[in-house]
């Protein structure tokens, strides 16, 4: 082989090795810090997810998620994304609300009555408005959307049916002004408790109760320490998959895409999760022992008193009530005049 030719040949071999190790170095291994424990809806959210991301990537990307608030409380999650130490949280949206408080507009009280209406928001024009403003505001970009159901009251003591019936009882509720307004609304002052902090205080009864989807209550073994459950729908527990918009940034514009397109596949995918198992795990917390109650005259009272309480207080919080016109009017519903 003449000299020229050796050079050559060296040359390529250089280059491929080159290629291989920049394609070994832009591979990536995120990140994603859940909430919820195994068997939840957030879990399921990740495990679609991370699929995609593998597929759509061929391989070179993956993630690994760490439950059960390993990594840190969900709002301690945001705050470490968004100064990019964390790649991804999967979170419930009240927890983004203080970060961000548009998206409060979806835990207003009685605004989402289904899922299909939280489809219709998440996925359409309003999702993505809430996604900008979260990148604004938190330094966080919204991936995908958890459909986690509504939020069910448990609580250790006794069947509650009526606004009454809460009275006398000590429930925990998430660190969200918009949360704590509605059970003040229903005449009560409920507990701010972080969730890693929420099994213990049930079981040890600092709380008597609190309020979650089903997958929620059978992921954390609420059963264990709770009774019974209201079956209330003042929210509709949505649960998005943030990335930090500072990793984001850093990913080329291919591999940014990919987040786009698995992220988008996962929310689609967990709509039909919930449709598929919900009714099942109901079943099963009343073969676990809990007893099941719906709320009196078709939950008339709970959804006066918070939606003439709550609502105008927030109006500014979430863009004035023209964004909540917006909303009502988008999933077919009457606005507030």
């Amino acid at each position: 082989m003449s000299f020229l030719k050796k050079v050559c040949t060296l040359t390529a071999a250089v280059s491929a090795a080159a290629m291989l190790t920049a394609g070994a170095v832009s591979a990536k291994n995120f990140k994603i810090a859940v909430g919820d424990g195994a068997g939840s809806s957030q879990e399921g959210t990740g495990k679609f997810f991370i699929e995609a991301l593998e597929e759509k990537s061929g391989g070179k990307h993956t993630a690994t998620m760490f439950l059960n608030g390993q990594l840190g409380s969900e709002q301690d999650t945001v705050n470490e994304a968004a100064i990019g130490t964390l790649d991804m949280s999967l979170l419930a949206i009240n927890n983004v609300t203080p970060f961000s408080p548009t998206v409060g507009v979806f835990t207003l009280p009685y605004v989402i009555l289904s899922l299909e209406d939280a489809e219709k928001l998440t996925q359409g024009p309003i999702g993505q408005e809430l996604t900008e403003n979260t990148i604004r505001d938190a330094g966080v970009r919204i991936l995908a959307w958890t459909y986690t159901g509504f939020r069910r009251l448990t609580n250790s003591k006794k069947p509650v049916t009526t606004v009454a019936d809460l009275q006398d009882l000590v429930i925990r509720v998430p660190k969200n002004e918009i949360m704590i307004a509605t059970y003040k609304a229903w005449g009560i002052n409920p507990t701010p408790m972080a969730w890693s902090e929420t099994f213990t205080g049930l079981q040890t009864k600092v709380v008597d109760g609190q309020d979650n989807p089903y997958t929620t209550i059978n992921s954390m073994k609420f059963y264990e320490v709770q009774e019974y459950v209201t079956n209330l729908r003042y929210i509709f527990s949505i649960e998005p998959l943030i990335v930090s918009e500072a990793v984001f940034q850093d990913l080329p514009e291919e591999d940014q895409q990919i987040l786009i397109e698995a992220g988008k596949e996962a929310t689609v995918k967990s709509a039909q999760y919930l449709r598929d198992i919900e009714a099942q795990i109901k079943d099963e917390l009343v073969a676990k022992g809990m007893q099941i109650d719906d709320p009196a005259n078709d939950e008339a009272e709970f959804i006066k008193l918070a939606t003439e309480a709550v609502w105008p207080k927030f109006y500014d919080s979430i863009g004035g009530v023209e964004k909540l016109n917006t909303v009502l009017t988008t999933i077919g519903r009457e606005p507030v005049q």
